[in-house]
């Protein structure tokens, strides 16, 4: 008599997404960086020091 071996239930379906939520929010994370961090976009600590300083050219001005 053969027994056949049932599936693991606490394994996740092959083709599926293991769900990742936020660590300040505990909204679900859909961006692939932000569920890389485990960090939304509006709670991660450093998101403001990740940004690229945005410089303008700039006329200095008349009697400087």
């Amino acid at each position: 008599m053969a027994f056949e071996q049932q599936e693991s239930l606490t394994e996740q379906p092959s083709g599926l997404r293991r769900k990742v939520w936020c660590r300040g929010c505990r909204r679900e994370l859909t961006d692939r960086d932000a569920r890389l961090r485990g960090w939304g976009r509006e709670c991660d600590p450093d998101y403001k020091t990740r940004l690229p300083a945005h410089e303008v050219d700039q006329e200095p001005l008349p009697g400087m």
